[in-house]
């Protein structure tokens, strides 16, 4: 079992930037490929970032690359997402996911994730 708290979110000017963070109980954390998804009011989720549990391998969606960084300290069983040039449609509820894959540069971009957290909203005001 892993549950995962996300916190960092806020409200920021466009053009500013944001950490966000991820942390997982359990011991097992290391063992997990994470990722990022985000809804916005009315919309589906959808997917933002994802990492393998090595941290060796990373996926973005095309609306955030170049803008978002996400990385992960297996030792403070936490991940980030470093959001930076944020726009407006870039508002949104985040949530952060957990999935047991055993490759270490496996990823998972669907929201097919074994566990999820409650989500930390980011509104960005233009």
């Amino acid at each position: 079992q892993v549950q995962l708290v996300e916190s960092g979110g806020g409200l920021v000017q466009a053009g500013g930037s944001l950490r966000l963070s991820c942390a997982a109980s359990g011991r097992t954390f290391s063992s997990y490929a994470m990722g990022w998804f985000r809804q916005a009011p009315g919309k589906e989720r959808e997917f933002v970032a994802a990492i393998s549990w090595s941290g060796g391998n990373t996926r973005y969606a095309d609306s955030v690359k170049g803008r978002f960084t996400v990385s992960r300290d297996n030792a403070k069983n936490t991940m980030y997402l470093q959001t930076n040039s944020l726009r407006s449609d870039d508002t949104a509820v985040y949530y952060c996911a957990a999935v047991r894959l055993s490759h270490p540069l496996s990823i998972r971009t669907s929201k097919d994730y074994d566990y999820w957290g409650q989500g930390t909203q980011v509104t960005v005001s233009s």
